[in-house]
């Protein structure tokens, strides 16, 4: 590298891991693509009679196991009967103990959405009455803590990963068959094969612990293991392991048998590497379409292969442009970058751009849905800002462009020598050397025309430790040489720049993609909220409440149940209804019923309200007004002879 090329990649990196920190950083735990849109009971509801199960609807399916719903009551206790069940489309429920006491019940769900992502969440309801609870409503804590940092980071690497490995060894193909031999070239694709593998494993062994407890604990559970093995995400994970073990044989291809052979000899070689290469990359990039956003939602058949045509798109422009960069800041000065494989890269990267439209496009419209998305949900935003610097990335490209086109007008690049002849110069170079007269060595020719060394010679061949100091020396003399004849070329320093700058721009471009693929889609998030609003709307204008209180007066047939319905059970006017049954739940007509209504905590009431007889053990009065939210005691007086009356209460939570 230049001196000024030095300090600008080391600025890179730390903008590379600067912005990696900071969007691991904003990322929201629940940024799950499966949302709560319906629960019964609803959130916050207060029931008269303890329901026979718990159940709750989602924007989209999800897997469940035996620990994914749990409802516990006031003490803490769990009060489930058995596991919990798909019942119909994307609605799920677990069964509860029968005769549960009054008070408030908190449900916590985790479970994990049909794209891989973990979700969770907790609501109250009551029954009877609210009450204290000792339970924390918040959901079990899916995705988030240390393994959800790690989960994260392993994707962002995942992705970088396979950019620079894909779009690397796309580069050396397809537009440089000579930077096969390169070392820095080499370095670089065989990065992004060691990143995607390593991460790839990590994500395998965290993903138990990220979609279940969270603790570090279970990462090398075995059983967990195995679970998640059977899952989709699971077998997307191995099935990428395996074509990473195919990549591995075509990298070693490409930087081996390829790179010794002639040029002409190359076109048979090619053909092979590029169609296999191709099948291998395409592979790679369907283990993330079929487990994530493509796989689920609108039109999956299209979505996964334009998600895998996008993301091959990726790679071949940004992890192709890191190629060029190393291969302008590090390319022998024996082996430069010639202006046709920059024209070359040009033209694919302008492929790259038309595809990345076109599948940008169709992702766009299928995860927002409308245009309202862009700027009310985060996906939203965030895929306004990949926009931004997409159009930063192409201006930055056409500086890129102008300096190709002064490299074209320049001398043809000195063509690489072979293998053989590259090893072969230092040698020459090394013999051709003497040591000068006046430095205590000489050079003199025997008697039998044979060369004898001086002291120093005699030194330096009989010590390995100076021989190796010369040797370092050497290289530094040729990389010091090398360095000064790329930087003779103003014209491909211009472009070494421009192409720094654009991976500047690239880096950020890669870490916005990746957030994108974490985030809930504005689609689901509009419809999540328009699900919430509705359910908010019927709570506060369609509610009911119903209190059943069984009642005894003590004498012949003083024994009963009475049920109070409040509707809609919210400040201001509502309309009462009372039903009296016997024990068997008969219908049955009483001399007297009547009601009070008080709000202790303000010292409001007793409010009378004097139901009028509607039919057998059916009463009824409309426009009873309640002047003030709260937990009100809703006491219901029965009488069922002349003398035989009692009065029983029940407390209500209204407005």
């Amino acid at each position: 590298m230049t001196r000024t090329t030095a300090p600008r990649a080391r600025t890179l990196v730390l903008l590379f891991l600067a912005a990696v920190g900071a969007l691991l950083a904003t990322a929201a735990p629940a940024s799950a693509h499966a949302a709560l849109t319906g629960s019964d009971p609803r959130q916050g509801a207060v029931v008269g009679q303890a329901p026979a199960r718990v159940s709750l609807t989602f924007s989209e399916s999800v897997s469940l196991d035996d620990d994914s719903l749990r409802v516990l009551d006031p003490k803490g206790r769990r009060v489930e009967d058995g596991a919990p069940v798909n019942l119909s489309g994307t609605t799920y429920g677990v069964a509860l103990h029968s005769g549960l006491p009054d008070g408030t019940y908190t449900v916590t769900y985790q479970v994990v959405s049909a794209d891989s992502h973990p979700v969770s969440g907790a609501f109250t309801f009551s029954i009877g009455a609210p009450s204290k609870t000792s339970v924390t409503a918040a959901g079990q804590g899916s995705g988030d803590g240390p393994v959800g940092l790690l989960y994260g980071l392993g994707r962002y690497v995942a992705y970088a990963g396979f950019t620079v490995l894909v779009g690397g060894a796309a580069f050396v193909l397809a537009c440089w068959p000579r930077g096969s031999g390169v070392r820095a070239v080499q370095r670089l694709v065989v990065s992004g094969w060691l990143a995607l593998t390593a991460a790839t494993l990590a994500m395998l062994l965290l993903r138990g612990s990220y979609t279940g407890s969270g603790e570090v604990a279970d990462v090398f559970d075995l059983e967990l293991l195995g679970q998640v093995l059977q899952t989709k995400t699971g077998a997307a994970l191995v099935s990428r392991l395996l074509l990473l073990a195919a990549a591995a044989l075509f990298v070693a291809v490409l930087f081996g048998a390829y790179d010794k052979r002639e040029d002409a000899e190359r076109r048979d070689l090619t053909f092979g590497l590029a169609v296999g290469g191709a099948v291998v990359a395409a592979g790679l990039a369907a283990t993330w379409a079929m487990a994530e956003h493509a796989s689920v939602g609108l039109q999956p058949g299209i979505a996964m292969p334009a998600d895998v045509v996008h993301l091959l798109a990726v790679a071949a422009w940004l992890g192709g442009l890191a190629a060029l960069l190393v291969a302008l800041a590090k390319a022998p000065a024996d082996t430069p970058v010639g202006a046709g494989a920059v024209r070359r890269f040009s033209r694919v990267a302008f492929g790259s751009v038309l595809a990345l439209v076109v599948t940008g496009g169709y992702q766009s419209w299928r995860q927002l849905g409308s245009w309202s998305a862009l700027t009310d949900t985060r996906y939203g935003q965030l895929l306004l800002a990949k926009i931004a610097l997409v159009a930063v990335l192409l201006g930055t490209a056409f500086f890129s462009r102008r300096w190709t086109a002064r490299l074209v007008e320049t001398a043809p690049a000195v063509p690489r020598p072979r293998n053989r002849e590259r090893t072969a110069a230092p040698v020459a170079r090394s013999e051709s050397k003497s040591s000068p007269a006046g430095a205590g060595g000489s050079r003199d020719t025997g008697t039998d025309g044979s060369r004898t060394t001086g002291a120093k010679g005699s030194t330096a061949a009989g010590d390995p430790r100076r021989a190796a100091q010369l040797a370092r020396q050497r290289a530094a003399v040729d990389a010091a040489r090398q360095k000064r004849e790329r930087d003779a070329d103003p014209h491909r320093s211009g472009l070494r720049r421009s192409v720094l700058a654009e991976a500047g721009v690239a880096v950020a471009l890669l870490a916005v993609t990746t957030v994108l693929t974490q985030t809930e889609p504005g689609r689901t998030e509009q419809e999540a909220r328009a699900a919430t609003s509705a359910a908010a709307d019927a709570a506060a204008g369609a509610a009911t409440v119903t209190l059943d209180m069984p009642f005894d007066t003590g004498g012949q047939d003083g024994k009963g149940v009475v049920r109070v319905e409040l509707d809609p059970a919210r400040t201001g006017a509502n309309d009462v209804h009372v039903y009296v049954e016997d024990p068997d739940g008969r219908a049955v007509d009483i001399p007297e019923v009547k009601l009070a209504l008080t709000l202790e905590a303000k010292d409001i009431g007793p409010l009378p309200v004097a139901p009028d007889h509607i039919t057998t053990g059916h009463w009824s009065a409309s426009e009873v007004q309640i002047p003030m939210a709260g937990d009100w005691t809703v006491a219901a007086t029965v009488r069922t002879s002349d003398i035989d009356q009692v009065t029983v209460s029940k407390n209500a939570q209204i407005g």
